[in-house]
This record gives C-alpha cells, structure tokens and sequence, in this order.
C-alpha cells in the first residue's frame, strides 16, 4: 500500500495557456504531481509576482520533505472570501475530487489565505469530507487545514483539544514571518515520509528542512510553542542542545480521551482498515459453508479469520505494537463469531482489534550520584 499519497485542496488563480482551448491551470480540475517541477507544466512558477505564490510554495515545501515521485493529488478552487465556505461549497467536488483520485489520498492538505468565518464549521466541514471518503468510499483519511490569519496573540486561539474531529489536525505557523495562513506542506511532507505509525514529532527522524519558522511574527520557543500546543495545535518548537526545529505533536482535534487523538493513531488504524476492507472484499457474495441452523461453519470462520490477521501482519510489519518477548503477540486480533446466523441476515459480522505504539511524550529522570561501598572480611 502507498501510505503517502497526498492531496492538496489548494485556493488559486487561473492560469491561461494563451489559446483558445482554455487554461494550462484551472479550477476543480485533479493534477498529478511527483515533483516541484511539475507546477511549471501548469503554468506556476516561483516568480515573485506569479498569483500562485501559495500554490508554489506549499508544493515545494511538501517535497523538502516528502521524496520526490511522492503522489501528489491538486485540486484548485477558487479563492473566496472565508476559507470555511470554500469547503461548504467546494464539499461535493471535493468528494467528487477523492473518487477520481482513486480513493487513494491518505492526507488531504487545505491551503488558502481566506480567514475562516466560523473556527467549528470549518474543522466542522473537513471532518464530513474525510468521513465521506470514509464511509462511503472505504477509503479513510485525515485532513490539515492551516490557522487563519494567526498574529502571535496566544489570547486569540480558541482551544481546540475538546473538539470531536478526531480526522482532522489544525497547524498554526509558517516559514514567513506574519504569515495570514500555516505551513501545511511541510507537515503533509513529513507525514509522507514516514511509517503510519510514527509520530511527526518524533525527535530521531531530524529537524525540518527550513531554517526559518515563525508563530504569527515570533520565532517559536519552547515556552510560546507550549502553549499553542496545550490549545491542540501543531505547530513548531525547539531543543536546547539541538538545532533546527521540530513539531510540538501530532494532535487532532480532539479530546485526548479519544483513542484516535493523534496522527500516528489515526494513520494505523485506517491503514489496517483498508487492509481489511481489501481482504474481505474477496468474500462478498461468495459461497459460506453454513450449519444446519443457518449459522457460519467454525472451520470457514476461522479461516476467514487467519486471512484478514495474516493480511494485516503481512502489510503492517513494523507499524504494530508488538511486544517481543511474547512470541505469540502479532499485534492484530480478528474474530468471527460462528454463532450468527448468516443464511437469515446474509451479513458477516467480523470483530477486528490492533495494538497500537505507545509514545514517550516525556521523559522524566531521577538523577543522583551513586557510590561505592567496599566491604572487607
């Protein structure tokens, strides 16, 4: 499976070819992407007076992460005047948008410079269209959408932590000082480029690739990221004793309590979901040995079973929480309950757990001195 797949939501200008037949880049058409270097196909350059500025920034911002050939799905809309109508309004192309892209966009990004018009419907809308792609596509995903017009004023951000869009992340912060919207492609760059089930904060994999970041017009602390990170943001931060920056967390938003509260949590669970869903697809509408009341035979259930647990030990190698001293622990549970009765409700219920990671968010250590005690007969 490609983990990495991509989707960019991106506000946008139209950009004409100069010919009759219409524009080289235009509006709820999709685009293929695999490089930076495809923007310049569509007509979108780094000039400093290119309309697209936004475009070509979160493009070339997400490949400083992400490996070039990393699928990447554009989608352009209109600029309009609240970032929260353009997805109310753009909703059903969008939806349209994941179908053409083949269900397989993990990570849509939104980017704009339009302010959001109402905080709730706009994370409000994003979880609808990723529960969409859920529900009715089969194909899940999460959405990052960028903070609107963030001054540097911790008293303006409203605390998203107790929220129940646990689909989406917000991010506050970007790599030009007062900036209206938020990196978003470095963050969809570096979720691209790791494992599902590792967090974007994770100190080993290394610092962004810019040496410049900014919350509103301060450059982010430890103290300041802290507590835009508290209201459930992602945004950046800094190590004493190590350079670069890195990301607070990979919070969703929504209440900690939330078994998917974070990126990498949501990220496991959605790829074992399409593993499933691909692997019991084989059953629908096949043959079921049944018994003589009608329930499934024990011998079929368990085989349907061992498929969908192989199925996922095999494509999620490494991204289970494992634990090796016990050599029967995989990682994954699926059971079948051979009691229903499959010939009176023609449906199969099937009952599927994973173990996740756990994450040391903190590090605590008791620190003294130790000494020796010599002991003479």
């Amino acid at each position: 499976m490609d983990d990495a797949v991509t989707g960019l939501v991106c506000a946008a200008h139209e950009v004409s070819d100069g010919t009759e037949f219409g524009r080289t880049l235009s509006f709820w058409n999709r685009y293929l992407l695999t490089s930076v270097q495809d923007l310049a196909g569509l007509g979108v350059t780094s000039a400093l007076n290119d309309p697209n500025e936004l475009l070509y920034k979160t493009v070339r911002e997400f490949y400083l992460e992400a490996p070039a050939g990393t699928k990447l799905w554009l989608f352009a809309i209109p600029h309009g005047e609240f970032a929260d109508q353009e997805l109310s309004l753009a909703s059903d192309l969008i939806n349209k948008f994941l179908v053409e892209a083949g269900g397989s966009i993990r990570t849509l990004m939104v980017a704009s410079v339009n302010l959001w018009n109402d905080l709730d419907n706009y994370m409000s809308y994003a979880q609808s269209i990723a529960d969409h792609s859920t529900d009715e596509l089969y194909a899940p995903l999460m959405v990052i959408l960028p903070y609107q017009g963030y001054t540097g004023n911790l008293a303006d951000l409203a605390n998203i932590g107790n929220c129940a869009y646990n689909r989406v992340c917000m991010m506050v912060g970007d790599s030009t000082s007062d900036s209206i919207t938020a990196a978003v492609g470095l963050l969809a760059g570096r979720i691209a480029s790791i494992p599902v089930h590792r967090s974007v904060a994770r100190v080993k994999t290394g610092p962004l690739p810019v040496s410049d970041l900014f919350l509103g017009y301060k450059e982010p602390d430890s103290t300041y990221a802290g507590a835009v990170d508290d209201y459930g943001y992602i945004t950046f931060r800094s190590f004493v004793g190590k350079g670069g920056y890195y990301f607070t967390d990979d919070k969703l938003a929504t209440s900690a309590a939330d078994d998917y509260s974070t990126i990498a949590r949501r990220r496991t669970i959605d790829k074992a979901y399409r593993i499933a869903y691909q692997t019991l697809l084989n059953y629908v509408n096949d043959e079921i040995a049944v018994t003589g009341s009608g329930a499934i035979s024990a011998p079929i259930a368990k085989s349907i079973q061992s498929a969908v647990e192989t199925a996922i030990e095999n494509g999620m190698a490494g991204s289970l929480g494992v634990d090796p001293a016990d050599p029967k622990d995989t990682g994954v549970q699926c059971y079948i309950d051979a009691s229903q009765n499959i010939v009176s409700t023609g449906k199969l219920n099937v009952s599927l757990r994973i173990k996740p990671f756990g994450y040391a968010k903190y590090i605590e250590v008791s620190l003294g001195f130790k000494t020796t005690t010599t002991t003479t007969t």
